[in-house]
């Protein structure tokens, strides 16, 4: 960790310190290494370990937090970006652990978690990447230590030990890369500290019976060596939906033809376990850090995460429906409650098809592994720095995925899944400090990926004793595919102090990228292949090829210290690429697999101010962007299948006011909120895909070799409130000389959107409020805490994301259209949580 000095202001000091890493490059430089005074601030190639000043400096009004949007260290008043920056203290606070809880407390963010496909949707401002298909890569990058992981399955991720969050909204290409175009989620990890420091914490949350415990040793182990050790494991015996569903029987029928009677046998398909998810997890990583001389810090994160839950749809409730009963269950209604219906395997499949758990449980266990290594080196008027890093993850799911506790075999869906990423990158850049009006920003990045996908589906009762293996034997399809990748980028910067109140700074970043893709069905029941629907041992590949040069400008005028003016333009890019979960079928071909990049171009501005003595922060920004070919997958309900389109354009504009208060007269009292407006809507998107039971009247037509189709146009995206908002209150005062006690609330309102990217109005989710509160009572000496913190306290329900529920709905593009049941993937409810923490 390199000191970078301190980032003053009349409400206080924050101390900024950053990370370094990459063994490559320090065998380079360590010769040249001489121990010298850095005479200006050096970018931060990972977020700095303390966002937020330390407690004891706090003597009334407002301090400055460090971020490193621009890859240099900037506060949030003077970065010209629209971020909101989450430091220690307040992750701490509301025990934000993952991006959901992230999200539940960001207006405009929103993480919708599926439990197939990406995995997750995450959105911002009203863009992002539907959850459908496995090959769609984030349209909001997360970033963790610098390093780029696309995967919506990062929210599988525990994250903990940490120093900041930052939340960079709009295109982020230059700094960031591909798969920006929406935003950024950057997180730092804790780093070592100088001095020996020891935590131990744990946690119950009664709803969920969730016990959590979690160990920290940091400091130094030699002169120029320290080291960090975070663990976190927890165990839950309840969940956060109850499961509703019954005992059901599951009927297969042993045929290789419609017109062979077969012969049926009846399984038990029990109701799965009573509360979900019954999440357990081992999070674990260890951080050390080398500062060999004055000026060059080497730093290396290695993590594993461990985490098995008894059912990967915890929180898919169908929750809407016409008859307002499950179309395969009149005995299931579709209500707003925290309630999911699921069945376990019949063993026969369970026995039968891969990955199947004994007993027919279902289950999500998701693994994974990563090393970061960071090179700092400070001269005089250069700083260089090295990212390299490597990461694997692997998921197997068994789940029942027609979420419904079906009454009818034909509409049974039991699904298991394989798949592993490996991704290994490297970044190498180089800033000039020099005291002249002009600077450089200059570097390289370097990608390879591999992403490995099986899974094997039994449905619609379907059985076939003579399948060529036992495996295969209730199966209706297989699917095998696999996606290589490259990038490899170029960017530069030049910054121009034009005058010391402004600086003009420009940019480009240049991506060269490939993607070899192949998917092929290894079987498909005859029965599914006579009606057209598989096309089974038919391999196709895609050899996809894609450059792309991202420019961007921005001015800053800073007439005082306490006031900064901007005004940028931004392009961004996110690759394009192949849906390895599609469906091949006789009508289709590798252009329903393969799916162009998506790009984004538009304006930002705004002005960031210090009122009254740095009492006030009060930040008022403007956006306009458009997004060409979007990308978005569809998922057909009534066959069960999967495409990736490019859906035209959107446009998303809108203004965002923040405002912190932090008066000197009230020590420890901080009040502060948000009120955001955005209109994220499509443009000219014609023959897009039309949702189940879509009409005439809907603007559903039938066109002929294509189905049913529709044009987007002026339809809003999904998960686009048109206004969203936030207010809160903490407050912290001596109880005692050797008490403290701390109190806070938070709310957050989003109007009311739709969660269908195809504009089905059956999806629109009301209006609501979310609201988040601690209470905390501290020693003095800051050894010993007592905390109780609640999150969603208004205990509301609410969709952050959703799908048609499996082969329901019919007559798509006729006037008799019946719309599907709906999924929702569900936010939690509320929770309550006591936690005791020991710091030494």
């Amino acid at each position: 960790m390199v000191e970078y000095g301190r980032i003053e202001g009349r409400g206080g000091t924050t101390r900024v310190t950053v990370t370094a890493t990459s063994i490559l490059a320090l065998l380079a430089m360590t010769g040249q290494a001489q121990a010298q005074e850095s005479g200006a601030p050096a970018p931060a190639p990972a977020a700095p370990a303390a966002a937020e000043a330390p407690a004891e400096a706090q003597s009334g009004g407002i301090e400055d937090i460090v971020v490193t949007a621009r890859k240099r260290v900037e506060t949030t008043q003077d970065v010209p970006v629209s971020v909101t920056a989450l430091g220690a203290a307040q992750i701490e606070r509301y025990d934000l652990s993952n991006l959901e809880r992230v999200a539940a407390t960001t207006p405009q963010f929103v993480i919708g978690r599926s439990p197939s496909g990406s995995g997750a949707t995450l959105v911002l401002r009203g863009i992002g990447s539907n959850t459908t298909s496995i090959g769609l890569e984030q349209s909001v990058a997360v970033v963790v230590d610098s390093v780029y992981y696309g995967q919506g399955r990062i929210i599988n991720e525990g994250f903990f030990d940490l120093g900041r969050i930052e939340i960079l909204k709009g295109p982020q290409a230059l700094f960031f890369g591909k798969n920006a175009t929406a935003g950024v989620v950057s997180i730092s990890t804790a780093d070592p500290t100088d001095k020996p420091e020891y935590q131990a914490r744990l946690g119950y949350e009664f709803r969920t019976k969730n016990l959590i415990g979690e160990a920290i040793a940091s400091g130094p182990l030699t002169d120029t060596l320290s080291a960090r050790l975070a663990i976190r494991a927890s165990k839950m015996w309840g969940g956060y939906f109850d499961n509703e569903a019954v005992d059901q029987t599951y009927t297969s029928n042993d045929r290789t033809s419609t017109a062979v009677p077969g012969t049926p046998t009846v399984h038990a398909s029990p109701a799965a376990a009573n509360e979900v998810p019954g999440t357990r997890d081992l999070l674990a990583r260890l951080t050390l850090k080398w500062e060999p001389i004055d000026d060059l810090t080497v730093t290396l994160k290695g993590s594993i995460g461990d985490v098995e839950t008894n059912s990967p749809s915890s929180n898919s409730v169908i929750y809407r429906c016409l008859s307002g009963t499950y179309q395969f269950n009149p005995n299931q209604p579709c209500e707003k409650k925290f309630n999911v219906y699921q069945n376990r395997f019949p063993t026969a499949i369970a026995d039968s098809i891969p990955y199947g758990k004994d007993g027919g449980d279902l289950g999500n266990d998701y693994r994974s592994w990563q090393i970061t290594g960071t090179i700092n080196y400070e001269m005089d008027d250069l700083t260089l720095t090295s990212v390299t890093n490597y990461n694997w993850n692997r998921n197997v799911f068994v789940f029942d995925a027609d979420s419904g506790s079906s009454s009818v075999s034909a509409a049974s869906v039991f699904a298991t899944e394989w798949s592993e990423f490996h991704a290994f990158s490297t970044e190498f850049r180089a800033l000039t400090t020099y005291d002249g009006p002009v600077n450089l920003m200059a570097g390289a990045y370097y990608q390879n990926t591999k992403r490995d996908y099986l899974a094997w589906t039994a449905s619609g009762g379907l059985e076939n004793s003579a399948a060529p293996d036992p495996s295969q034997r209730y199966l209706a399809n297989s699917k095998d595919s696999q996606t290589k990748g490259e990038t490899i980028a170029a960017f530069g910067q030049v910054i121009w102090q034009v005058v010391p109140e402004v600086e003009v700074a420009a940019g480009v970043r240049y991506t060269h990228e490939t993607k070899d893709s192949y998917f092929v069905q290894p079987y498909s029941h005859p029965i599914r292949v006579a009606q057209g629907i598989f096309l089974p041992n038919v391999t196709i590949n895609a050899d996809q090829t894609f450059n792309n040069w991202s420019p961007e400008a921005t001015i800053t005028y800073k007439p005082t210290d306490d006031i900064t003016l901007y005004g940028a333009y931004k392009t961004a890019y996110k690759s394009g690429g192949f849906s390895n979960s599609g469906i091949l079928s006789p009508s289709a071909s590798v252009e329903d697999f393969a799916f162009d990049p998506e790009k984004a171009e538009g304006f930002e501005g705004g002005v960031k101010t210090m009122l009254f003595d740095r009492q006030l922060r009060l930040n008022v920004g403007a956006y306009w962007y458009k997004y060409t070919n979007l990308q978005l997958d569809f998922f057909r309900s009534d066959i069960f299948a999967f495409s990736t389109i490019n859906a035209g354009s959107a446009t998303t504009k809108g203004i965002e006011l923040e405002f912190q208060y932090a008066p000197r007269t009230v020590d420890g009292l901080d009040v502060h909120g948000s009120i955001n407006y955005n209109k994220a809507r499509y443009g000219n998107s014609p023959n897009s895909p039309c949702y189940q039971g879509a009409t005439p009247a809907q603007g559903c037509t039938i066109v002929p070799g294509q189905g049913p189709r529709q044009n987007l146009d002026g339809l809003p995206t999904a998960m686009a409130p048109l206004w969203t908002g936030s207010l809160g209150v903490s407050y912290e005062t001596a109880l005692t000389d050797n008490f403290n006690f701390a109190v806070s609330v938070d709310g957050r309102y989003s109007d009311d959107y739709l969660t269908s990217a195809f504009g089905n109005e059956f999806t629109r989710q009301g209006s609501y409020v979310n609201l988040d509160a601690s209470v905390r009572v501290r020693t003095a000496d800051d050894q010993w805490e007592l905390a109780l913190i609640g999150k969603n306290l208004t205990n509301h329900f609410y969709a952050t994301g959703g799908t048609d529920a499996p082969s329901t709905g019919s007559g798509t593009g006729t006037p008799g259209g019946r719309l599907a049941d709906q999924i929702g993937f569900i936010a939690m409810p509320r929770t309550v949580q006591l936690q005791l923490t020991w710091k030494y």
